[in-house]
């Protein structure tokens, strides 16, 4: 069974980005966001699906959505 990630899509701003999150869906891509302010899309999918996502039109990037730590307020720690 392949592994499900979570992923963040960037897009182009020359489409609309509820048309490229149609196609990205219609490819197999869990929609969880679509952040229109930025441009991105966030969602879930394995690495097959990822690989078909990177051929649609309007996507410029899709990076792994990996958790990050800041540490405690007045921290040194930070990752």
């Amino acid at each position: 069974m392949a592994k499900i990630a979570l992923w963040i899509i960037t897009i182009s701003d020359d489409q609309s980005i509820n048309d490229i999150a149609t196609r990205l869906s219609a490819e197999g891509l869990i929609i969880r966001e679509v952040l229109k302010e930025i441009g991105c899309i966030t969602g879930a999918a394995d690495d097959v699906t990822v690989e078909r996502l990177k051929h649609i039109q309007g996507v410029v990037d899709i990076a792994p959505d990996i958790q990050i730590g800041m540490g405690p307020p007045g921290s040194e720690e930070t990752w």
